[in-house]
Formats: structure tokens, C-alpha cells, sequence
């Protein structure tokens, strides 16, 4: 066993994310062999009661596809959601039978982008999952489908699992899918070969990455997990690619899949999630001093840095903050409505505060509530 796969067997906490492909039939139908199967591995590796297992589960929609009549996963966003919610309610069915047998409770937390960059909201999660694994249950992750809209949506389970493998601390993240890692080449051709360790973005820019498979029932594909490597892999997370079938050997540390080492540090910032989780209402242009004083002073967004508005939010809204180009350098929680700005630009906010009143002597995006994006 190599040095960063005992990193495995001593990961304390432990994310597993499993792909639709991994838990339904040709048909579209829950397969409750695969469930199984899948269960009984991680029944086993929380067994002794010192490792914690956390759950992200694709598969609401695909389950929900073969009860109302649909040969494949529809394109539609109502269509797709009542099918999340008829699968919702059978994959949770399934993974609590599936647990019973080892006397394990699983736990439904269902979240969407909206409802994790926002501080509150996040701590809340926090909170939520924590208490479930203090508790002794297994918390099943999704997103949220049946409510989530197309400006709010993840867009895929893996860069979920990799935002809740930094939310909850975790120790590893494991990605399943069914491909038994990545490949420097298609896997279905000779003379390609498993790449087993990526040290950082250097290491695979030469890999053509696929696409979503052909069963159609899932969203994402390989570029959709290595990206989540990433995202992961920046925020301290070391990461496990490889096959549900080989899930096993990947939680005891055994040489199979594709090890992604941490590339940064660990971190508690809800941030990560708004830099990846959430999508831009607007945005705001500013002048190049309220860019180098956000990006290099890493300072809060005044008034008087702003040159321009675009886009129609609220406060409390993502908006994106981009320089005299147009080039996004950050993405923050707006303090204002998109209304209200107009007549902010450009000025001090104490001169605000006199002409409007207190409320407008703070900040337009508050420096805890930003996050500078890689240029």
C-alpha cells in the first residue's frame, strides 16, 4: 500500500458519491442488487463505529423514469422533476431497507446551490449532517430536483459531493461511476492505460476527457468527476475515482482507480461553495482601483469602486464582479437590490449615509461574503 492510499484506511470521515448508472437497470428502474451491493461495502467500513460515511446519491430521476413511462431521462426541467420526485421517495425506500439490514438509519438531506452559498444556510447543513453522523446514521445527499431550477441547479451530483466533502470536513471523497478510473485515452480502445495518481492540473491536461455515457439516465460523465477532483483536491480533500464495482478495494486503500492528492489546504470557508455552487444573478463592473483593492487586498466592494450594474437581484443575491473588460475577477453576495445601486455609484459611503441614511454606509459585497475567482 502506497503512503497516499493509507491516507484511506485512516480517513476518519468519508464521502461516497454513486452515479445513476452505478443503481438503476437498462429500463431505468431502481436495481436493488446493485443498491445492495453497494450497501454491504459501506455497512462494512462504518462496521467498528470510527468511520462515518456520508452518501451522495444520484439516481432520483432515473428511478422515477420506469413508474411514469419514460424510456429515457426526459430534457425538459418539469418533466425531469416530477420524475425526481416519484424516484426520490423510492431510491430513500430502497437505501433504508437496504441499511435495516445492519441495523444502520439513513437519513434524507436534500439540498440545493441557492440554499448552500448563503451563510446561514450553510452553517445550517452544517449542523444538519453533523448531528445525523453524531447520531449514527447514514446521510444520503441529493440535490434537491424537485424544486431546483435550471439558474439554481448543481448540474451534477459529483461537484455536490466534492461541496459537501469540504462542508463536512472530510477526510476522503470517493467517486463511483462505472469506469474504473481515468483513462489517457477512451478505455474501450487498446494500448490505453489507468492513470493511477494525479499530483495536480499538470498531470492530466494532456487527457482527453468524455462525456455522460450512453445509458442516458445520469448528467455528468469523466469531465464532470475530474473537475470534482479538483474542487475537492484544492480545498484539501484527497480523492478516490474508480468503479462501484471496485468500491471495496478502493475504501480498504487498495491500488485501483485514479488517486487525486490534495493540491490545498483545508479550509472551513463556505466560499468554496459560492465560487462553485452558485450562479450569478448580475454584475457589477468596477473601475481598476476597486479591482486591485478586491483581488490583491482581498477588501471589501465600496460604492465608489463601482462603475456600472447589469442583471436584476435582490440582496443576498450571487452577483459576478468583473474589471473595465468585462473579465470576471470575483463573485460576492450582494448587499443591495439591483435597483438601489444606480444611485450608489461612485461614491463615498459616508456621503451616502448622509444623503440616504445609515443603512447606506456599508458595504455593496462585505470582503466575508466574497470570493476572488482563478484567472
Amino acid at each position: 500500500m502506497t503512503v497516499a492510499r493509507q491516507q484511506v484506511t485512516q480517513a476518519r470521515r468519508i464521502v461516497v458519491k454513486v452515479g445513476s448508472s452505478s443503481l438503476t437497470t437498462a429500463a431505468g428502474g431502481l436495481d436493488a442488487d446493485r443498491v445492495d451491493a453497494l450497501v454491504d461495502v459501506l455497512a462494512k467500513v462504518r462496521s467498528g463505529g470510527e468511520r462515518e460515511i456520508v452518501l451522495v446519491s444520484s439516481g432520483a430521476i432515473a428511478a422515477g423514469l420506469a413508474p411514469l413511462g419514460l424510456a429515457r431521462r426526459p430534457k425538459d426541467l418539469a418533466r425531469q422533476q416530477a420524475a425526481a420526485s416519484v424516484g426520490q421517495g423510492l431510491l430513500v425506500a430502497r437505501y433504508t431497507a437496504s441499511f435495516a439490514r445492519y441495523g444502520v438509519r439513513v437519513g434524507q438531506v436534500l439540498l440545493t446551490g441557492d440554499d448552500t452559498s448563503r451563510r446561514a444556510h450553510y452553517r445550517n447543513a452544517y449542523r444538519t449532517l453533523d448531528q445525523l453522523l453524531a447520531m449514527g446514521a447514514v446521510p444520503v445527499v441529493n440535490e434537491n430536483d424537485t424544486v431546483a431550477t435550471d439558474e439554481i441547479r448543481f448540474g451534477d451530483n459529483d461537484r455536490l459531493a466534492a461541496l459537501v466533502a469540504h462542508l463536512v470536513r472530510a477526510d476522503l471523497l470517493v467517486l463511483l461511476s462505472d469506469v474504473d478510473g481515468l483513462y489517457d485515452g477512451d478505455p474501450s480502445r487498446p494500448g490505453t492505460s489507468r492513470i493511477g495518481e494525479v499530483r495536480g492540473p499538470g498531470d492530466i491536461a494532456h487527457v482527453q476527457i468524455g462525456s455522460a455515457g450512453k445509458a442516458g439516465v445520469g448528467t455528468g460523465g469523466m469531465v464532470t468527476k475530474v473537475e470534482a477532483a479538483r474542487i475537492a483536491a484544492a480545498a484539501g480533500v484527497p480523492v478516490v475515482l474508480t468503479s462501484a464495482s471496485r468500491a471495496a478495494d478502493a475504501l480498504a486503500g487498495r491500488d485501483t482507480g485514479t488517486w487525486f492528492h490534495a493540491t490545498g489546504r483545508r479550509s472551513a470557508d463556505r466560499l468554496l461553495w459560492l465560487a462553485h455552487a452558485s450562479t450569478p444573478q448580475g454584475s457589477l463592473t468596477l473601475d481598476e482601483g476597486a479591482v486591485r483593492a478586491v483581488v490583491k487586498g482581498r477588501k471589501s466592494l465600496l460604492p465608489a469602486g463601482i462603475a456600472a450594474v447589469d442583471g436584476e437581484f435582490s440582496a443576498g443575491d450571487p452577483v459576478e464582479l468583473r474589471d473595465a473588460e468585462g473579465r470576471p475577477v470575483a463573485r460576492g453576495l450582494v448587499n443591495f437590490d439591483a435597483k438601489e445601486i444606480p444611485q450608489l455609484l461612485g461614491r463615498s459611503t459616508r456621503e451616502l449615509a448622509r444623503e440616504l441614511g445609515p443603512a447606506y454606509e456599508r458595504e455593496v459585497v462585505h470582503r466575508d461574503d466574497l470570493v476572488v475567482l482563478e484567472t
